[in-house]
């Protein structure tokens, strides 16, 4: 059996209240219908172009019932689409923002209900009610995106969900190194090179700098401002979309400074899923 605790990543216990998380699934949830109002529902998403808009509200939609259902039953397994209520959603447009809308409430409401502690089945380093609030958070921010980008409506987040999302991405992608030496971010080391993103114009105390090394056995990674072999600089919300491969970095709202390459590199390699 895999020991989980020995592939933990760098901690970096999450920024947000349990409360908080819960609050902020029904929120963006609901940023995303607002996206979703009067869109083309068929147009390809052009950051998943596998997906059409409408398929990307059913992606979130069904996770977040997916793990509503891990959450009420206490799951110690992953559970199956059969056994998740109401699990495929509608065509129709409004039907589908009120599936969405009921989904997230229903979510938060059994994450809330749970508290942060509760022991769940996870695909992850962390087996807690705690992990699910927070990467349901984050899987609607970043998909969010994805819908706005398609509807081509405009798309910003506060700075504390946003760094966080950045934190919890790094931490995905050094479990995922660990996990599985056969997965792209395995190649994701090498001694002597490093990134570092700075992001701009954020609240003071927000800390929202982070520096990751390439080692010999992976990459390790903080917060903080040091000197790097590449920086990608701007406002954090952009940082954050260049970072999670959702924006270009010629696109005119993020600079590159240093070595180009090696930030290809990794946005090339740190996959997940």
């Amino acid at each position: 059996m895999t020991d989980t605790a020995a592939l933990a990543p760098s901690p970096a216990p999450g920024l947000l209240t349990h409360d908080r998380y819960c609050d902020e699934i029904i929120a963006q949830t609901a940023l995303l219908t607002d996206h979703l109002a009067g869109a083309d529902l068929s147009v390809t998403v052009p950051t998943c172009p596998d997906w059409t808009l409408r398929d990307l509200a059913l992606h979130v939609g069904r996770a977040h019932r997916w793990v509503e259902t891990i959450v009420r039953t206490r799951s110690a397994g992953p559970v199956s689409e059969e056994q998740v209520p109401h699990f495929a959603g509608g065509d129709d447009p409004a039907a589908l923002a009120d599936w969405l809308t009921e989904g997230a409430a229903l979510t938060a409401g059994a994450l809330r209900a749970a508290g942060p502690d509760t022991a769940v089945w996870t695909w992850a380093w962390e087996h807690s009610t705690g992990f699910w609030a927070r990467r349901m958070t984050h899987e609607t921010v970043i998909h969010r995106a994805d819908a706005a980008l398609a509807a081509k409506t405009d798309y910003d987040v506060v700075p504390e969900i946003a760094a966080d999302a950045v934190d919890e991405w790094l931490q995905i992608v050094q479990y995922s190194q660990r996990a599985d030496p056969s997965d792209n971010t395995a190649e994701l080391r090498g001694t002597g090179r490093s990134l570092h993103l700075h992001a701009t114009g954020t609240p003071v105390g927000l800390d929202a700098e982070w520096l990751i090394d390439l080692g010999e056995d992976g990459f390790t990674w903080r917060r903080g401002h040091e000197k790097a072999t590449v920086a990608l600089r701007g406002p954090l919300t952009d940082v954050l979309l260049a970072f999670y491969r959702r924006a270009p970095l010629d696109g005119g709202r993020v600079e590159v400074l240093g070595e180009r390459e090696l930030l290809e590199f990794w946005l090339e390699r740190a996959t997940f899923g």
